[in-house]
């Protein structure tokens, strides 16, 4: 039998002529759909540089296809909201910039708990229990993690953990709504919005609870689960006494939304607003040695202070709902819940209420982004073209606003490499600080409070009750001298006498040595 050679266009394993003997082929490469080209028959691997690369590129994709599924983008994106947080608030603490008395108020209190007593504080005025104050039961919870760190630091971090959580469920109904990108562009919008900033950089505050209940309760409000929304909204009473207003309105839009919500909303309301009225009425007064709640004081005519101008108010709500939603959670009901926190904010004396800054706004941002998330989709189908054009391109816009609006806001401190560097003036106050004996009484200010609270009894300046501290910790303000502020300690105990105990930079101990 004739053979001849496979021709081009042959079959493969047929021999030209019609005869249909076998014949071996050897393995071509081929190319994988997931990765780079098999190895022939008897290779050991990719043979040249580039095949290396793609063997390698294709190992990198499989190691990291978890992290790029969709429903894995919430978690991540509120992992990498925690380090940044927590970046910060480790700064802060490492430069004792600590910028109000909150942090310390805070620490004894959860101190207290820890050492299974009452949340008494001495900053607030010697033996004052703080439920007398703000009603925020719900810090009982950070006693154990408190008592294995006891340190100011471990509520900042808490608190850092806490506002990265309420991103999750922002992050989660955007991208349920909206789709997966614009749903990330809200998300870390979010998580980058100037309230949440400004209340990471005020140090601790009661309030870093009600972001991620405020956040899941309307997040079920948006999915219809009436159960779970009385689940997250009703332990709001718990975190402080105004909130009891915030769970009964979430309460009465699950009402809005829809008769289903039935008994379980209802039930929201009456919870909400008769929990306010007796921790108003009965509980905070009775923990109170006025036996009253000192900031009614703050308004009406009792207030006596000057109402709120009508500027001053309206750039505070246009500052709310500009930069984040572009106006467009107007569209939407959820917005009611931010009228609670508007309110006694605008009805109060307090200047301090009516800005943006401190952590008074923070509240406010789940709400205000989640509305959006509840109106986008309506405005997207609109039959007003340019409508329909602006809602599709709002998810990008309000995420660029946000990173514009961080160049100027704390996480802006994350590019500076300072931020990463303990200054030697930091170091040798904690130093100065860390000789104070353990179980000392200390009248201090501010900036010492972290390193004091967690160890020492401490009082707040010229609010020690009578009894003279063993130190008195201050720092120096810039029309005083050392002297100065020495002769103002024994002026405030005039029957010790104090001595210099040391100094770091701007910071004075002085030790009490005698009583006359």
């Amino acid at each position: 039998m004739n053979t001849a050679a496979a021709t081009a266009g042959d079959a493969p394993g047929r021999i030209p002529g019609g005869d249909a003997r076998t014949v071996v082929v050897p393995p071509q490469r081929t190319e994988s759909p997931d990765g780079p080209p098999a190895a022939r028959a008897g290779d050991g691997g990719p043979r040249g540089p580039r095949d290396r690369l793609r063997s390698a590129a294709h190992r990198l994709r499989t190691r990291t296809a978890p992290l790029r599924r969709p429903r894995l983008d919430p978690y991540w994106t509120a992992a990498l909201f925690f380090v940044a947080y927590a970046v910060l608030a480790l700064w802060r603490f490492r430069t004792l910039s600590t910028s109000s008395w909150d942090l310390g108020i805070f620490e004894q209190a959860i101190r207290g708990y820890a050492h299974f007593g009452a949340p008494i504080v001495d900053l607030k005025g010697p033996g004052t229990n703080i439920l007398g104050d703000h009603f925020s039961p719900v810090l009982v919870v950070l006693a154990p993690l408190y008592r294995l760190f006891p340190s100011s630091l471990t509520l900042l971090i808490v608190q850092a953990a806490l506002f990265a959580l309420s991103v999750l469920p922002v992050t989660r109904a955007a991208a349920r709504s909206l789709g997966r990108l614009p749903g990330l562009a809200i998300g870390i919008a979010y998580g980058l919005s100037w309230g949440v900033q400004r209340a990471v950089d005020f140090d601790f505050h009661e309030i870093a609870f009600a972001l991620p209940l405020i956040a899941f309760a309307l997040e079920a409000v948006l999915r219809g689960r009436w159960t779970a929304v009385v689940c997250w909204a009703a332990p709001l009473v718990l975190v402080k006494e105004d909130l009891g207003v915030t769970a009964a309105t979430i309460g009465a839009l699950a009402l809005i939304r829809t008769r289903r919500a039935g008994p379980p909303a209802i039930g929201l309301v009456a919870f909400g607003l008769s929990a306010t009225a007796v921790t108003l009425g009965v509980l905070i007064p009775g923990f109170n040695g006025s036996g009253s709640y000192d900031y009614w004081s703050k308004f009406g005519a009792e207030g006596g202070g000057a109402a709120i101008p009508l500027a001053t108010a309206l750039r505070t709500t246009l500052w709310v709902l500009l930069p984040t939603t572009g106006l467009l959670a107007l569209r939407s009901p959820l917005l009611l819940v931010a009228l609670p926190t508007l309110g006694w904010r605008f009805l109060s004396h307090e200047p301090h209420y009516w800005g943006t800054d401190w952590h008074y706004s923070a509240v406010l941002m789940p709400v205000v982004f989640l509305a959006l998330v509840d109106a986008l989709p309506r405005i997207r189908v609109s039959t007003r073209p340019r409508l329909r054009s602006y809602a599709h391109h709002l998810p990008a816009a309000v995420l660029a606003a946000s990173l514009a609006l961080t160049t100027t806001l704390p996480l802006a401190r994350l590019t500076e490499a300072a931020t990463y560097r303990t200054p030697p003036d930091a170091v040798a106050a904690e130093k100065l600080l860390a000789r104070i004996p353990d179980g000392a009484s200390v009248e201090s200010d501010i900036r010492p409070l972290s390193r004091l609270t967690g160890r020492t009894r401490v009082f707040w300046t010229g609010d020690t009750g009578g009894l003279a501290p063993d130190y008195v910790a201050v720092q120096l303000p810039a029309d005083r001298t050392p002297h100065q502020a020495l002769a103002d300690a024994m002026a405030r105990h005039p029957r010790s006498t104090y001595v210099l105990f040391g100094s770091a930079g701007d910071l004075l101990v002085f030790h009490r040595t005698s009583a006359r």
